[in-house]
This record gives structure tokens, sequence and C-alpha cells, in this order.
């Protein structure tokens, strides 16, 4: 039994207790989630969403909260969120509305677009010790492709894994295990990195260790669908604490 399966069971604080990842090494590999993990493109997706939704009259035009948009929208797929919103409407309305949201958000990504603070400081170093890496989301391959090239990682991921193309989206735990074969990683040695509870249920599902990219609130949420750590930045302490026990080990 791997050792992220024996620790579902157990408590809260004996979880966060054990964000040195001692069970991880020799550590072999690194899945990204990519909106909100690699970029702060959640502010552009709630803006879009927004905009469509006052113009088809949602919730009797009043625009929807970031609250409402974490709650129910944050890492769930476009169909999955369409379905959510407007279980009545046929596959053409609910297309018709997704391109309009995906065409709103790539023009607020191209322009604005930045990096989570220290992610290509990390990226280098998983680089410099050799780690196999994939972007895993539940992002379109487009929107997904689009994002990753902005950043600058398109060199630096040879695999990106959509949910829509595994047949289950997150939370099942589907593109986590393709990311997996596709690098032919060991679950037991292989460190997943998200910020949504269903990117966090996803890779534990698919037995790894979590560590959450939490924003402020979020960390409680996080570590209760079982995030082994929660951080704010790949500039966080307690990152770069846990990864320098882990390569001691």
């Amino acid at each position: 039994m791997n050792s992220s399966i024996q620790c579902r069971g157990r408590p809260l604080e004996n979880k966060i207790m054990e964000s040195d990842l001692s069970k991880v090494p020799p550590l072999g590999a690194v899945l990204f989630d990519i909106d909100g993990t690699l970029g702060i493109s959640d502010p552009f997706h709630h803006k879009a969403w927004s905009e469509v939704l006052q113009k088809v009259g949602f919730n009797g035009g009043v625009p929807i909260t970031v609250e409402f948009g974490m709650k129910n929208m944050a890492g769930r797929t476009n169909e999955q969120i369409g379905q959510f919103l407007f279980p009545d409407w046929d596959q053409d309305q609910l297309n018709k509305l997704v391109q309009e949201k995906e065409a709103l958000f790539e023009c607020s990504a191209r322009q604005h677009l930045k990096e989570i603070n220290g992610l290509h400081k990390f990226c280098k170093w998983i680089e410099e010790k050799g780690l196999k890496r994939a972007a895993v989301t539940n992002a379109p391959r487009y929107n997904a492709e689009l994002m990753i090239s902005i950043l600058g990682l398109s060199e630096f991921f040879p695999f990106i894994v959509t949910g829509e193309e595994c047949g289950r989206e997150k939370p099942f735990p589907d593109p986590y295990l393709e990311g997996l074969r596709k690098l032919n990683a060991s679950p037991d040695h292989t460190l997943v990195f998200e910020d949504s509870l269903t990117g966090v249920k996803a890779g534990v599902a698919a037995g790894m260790q979590v560590i959450g990219v939490a924003a402020v609130g979020q960390e409680k949420s996080l570590a209760e669908a079982g995030a082994i750590l929660c951080i704010r930045d790949y500039e966080d302490e307690k990152l770069w604490s846990a990864l320098e026990k882990l390569n001691a080990c």
C-alpha cells in the first residue's frame, strides 16, 4: 500500500505535521495544475464568466461573487460549469456561452497573465534535479497551451494532460493517473501542486502527495481535502524548507 493511501484516514493535524514530505524520496516527478497554480488566472476567468452570465441574465443580472466562483466553478471544466449553471440548456446554447467566455478570457490572459511568484525559480530547481514533469488540468487544451506559452513554459512541460481527454475530469484521479503514465512515474515518488479542492481531491485519489497553492483563507479547506502542505507561492519558506529536508533524505 502506498504512503498517501495510508495517510488518508489520519487526523488533519497529523497530515500537516508530515509536511517534510519524508515519505516521497527519491522524488522523481512533479505534476502541476495550471489555473491558479502556475499563473494568476482566476481573476480573468471570473471576469469573463461574470460578463457572459450578466449578458444572459443569470442571477437576475446581478454579477456573481468571487466566493460563488471559488465554491462552484474553480477547478471545474467548462462543461461541468455550464451544466451546473444551466442544467436545462441544450448543448448548442452551452457551447456558444463557453466560446464567448473563452474569447474574453483569452483577451485578458494575453495582456495580463502573470506567473505565481517564484514559479520560474522553482522550475529551474526541478530542471537542475532532472525531475520529470507534466501539466495536468481541467482546462481545454487550447486554453492550457495558451497559458503555458504566455508563461514561457512550453519547453519546460513535455506533456499537457487535459481532463476532457481522459474520460473523467478532476476530481476523479484519471487526469493525474494519465500524467503518471505519460511520464512513467511512480505515484509514491511524485508531488502534485494544486490550488483547488477539485484538484487536491484528484491528486490524493491518484495516490500522490499534494501541495496546495492556497489563496488567503483557502489553507484549511485544501488541507482538509488532503493537501499535506499549503504554500502561498513558490517563494514560500515552508516549501523550500520541505524540499531541503526531502533532498537530504
